[in-house]
């Protein structure tokens, strides 16, 4: 996996333009609080915690390759930044960290719930989870399943995991975290959506 998102990030601009960029920054900075500790957990070319310093949070991010890392520390000179442990967890301490912002990187994990374990347990008591997935709704899985089955459903594809309301309030609640509100944010129901959920470690 690691070596995969090493030639990833090689590979792209330096400091390219996350998806629905406005948007998703506007979600994060909503529920960032000035002087908290921010995990961003797929921190990627560092776009998101330039932000969230701007906010004045006190961000750490975390990625599973370096050369994302090497991005984000050109994008947020002198940030937090920290590679992913070879086992999987996240190299900061138990309950250290007051809000987690996980956007755009459960889908492309394996082990959804062993990540999740982890950030519950990297959260303060009382912190919180703000998670975003790609969503497709029925209207557009139909679509797919009509139009583009193998292109999308593509084993070797980056998407690992695909969630409904259902399933990501699940693998929450597996990893001992309470899912607050789970909703849909972005275009048309054909067009690129994301479910949004809050959730909270007791």
């Amino acid at each position: 996996m690691r070596g995969f998102y090493e030639s990833f990030w090689e590979d792209a601009p330096a400091d390219p333009e996350p998806w629905a960029w406005e948007r998703r920054r506007a979600l994060l900075l909503g529920e960032a609080r000035p002087g908290e500790r921010v995990l961003d957990l797929g921190c990627g070319s560092g776009r998101f915690m330039a932000a969230l310093r701007d906010a004045g949070a006190d961000p750490v991010g975390v990625e599973i390759a370096g050369a994302a890392l090497d991005r984000a520390r050109a994008v947020a000179p002198g940030a937090d930044l920290r590679l992913l442990e070879p086992d999987g967890s996240i190299p900061l301490e138990h309950g250290s960290v007051d809000l987690v912002w996980c956007s755009e990187v459960l889908e492309h994990v394996a082990g959804g719930v062993e990540l999740l374990h982890e950030v519950r347990r990297v959260l303060r008591p009382g912190g919180r989870l703000l998670v975003t997935v790609p969503f497709h709704g029925r209207v557009k899985a139909t679509a797919i399943a009509l139009t583009r089955f193998d292109a999308h459903f593509d084993p070797q594809g980056q998407h690992l995991r695909f969630y409904t309301r259902a399933s990501l309030a699940a693998s929450l609640r597996a990893a001992r975290l309470e899912p607050g509100s789970i909703t849909t944010a972005g275009g048309l129901p054909l067009l690129r959506e994301s479910l949004v959920a809050r959730a909270g470690r007791a």
